[in-house]
């Protein structure tokens, strides 16, 4: 009886050997299988997320494209051609005066006020100009009262006001407020019409 035991064991090995390389090829084909599944996804994954990384960045045009056609429009709708007014300031490159703000009424109306940052007045003493009032007015005569506040060298304050009178016509009509000399004797405030 020891003997067959013994020797049925021994029948079994080889096939236990077989059947555990079959379980191992079968194993390692599963995993060959998901391996590429995985990589046909992957794939299949970047095409799409290429697909609409183009898709978002067309998104991304259309919408800037319909923002400018949008503020277009409302700058026609609010600001008509035959109305609208806008008024620019400018500023003399000077080291003796820092402004620190701009006050501009309309017909006694304000219409802006704007307190400066040191960057701004670099900006301006460096030729730049800003526009600090973009509105509607009707045709005919009206008053621009301009008052600037700012420091002198050693710290003395100032403040200067001008009133202007302008002539609104039929059509847009565009004003540069010039601050000159600021911190000399003599502070000027100008208006010209561009």
């Amino acid at each position: 009886m020891v003997k067959t035991s013994l020797s049925h064991k021994i029948s079994l090995q080889p096939r236990l050997v077989a059947d555990r390389e079959g379980l191992i090829f079968i194993i390692l084909a599963v995993i060959a299988s998901l391996l590429l599944m995985t990589a046909h996804a992957e794939a299949v994954s970047k095409q799409q997320m290429k697909g609409l990384d183009e898709q978002v960045q067309e998104i991304k045009s259309d919408v800037l494209e319909i923002a400018t056609e949008l503020n277009q429009l409302e700058e026609k709708l609010l600001y008509p051609s035959n109305t609208q007014v806008a008024v620019f300031v400018t500023l003399t490159a000077d080291d003796t005066f820092l402004l620190d703000s701009l006050d501009v009424r309309i017909n006694g109306e304000a219409v802006a006020h704007h307190i400066y940052s040191y960057k701004e007045i670099e900006a301006l003493k460096k030729g730049g100009m800003q526009r600090i009032y973009t509105g509607n007015l009707r045709s005919g005569e009206h008053e621009v009262q301009v008052t600037m506040l700012g420091k002198r060298k050693g710290d003395s304050d100032l403040s200067r006001s001008e009133s202007f009178l302008i002539e609104k016509s039929v059509g847009p009509k565009a004003v540069e407020i010039i601050l000159s000399n600021p911190g000399q004797a003599e502070e000027v405030i100008e208006l010209k019409e561009l």
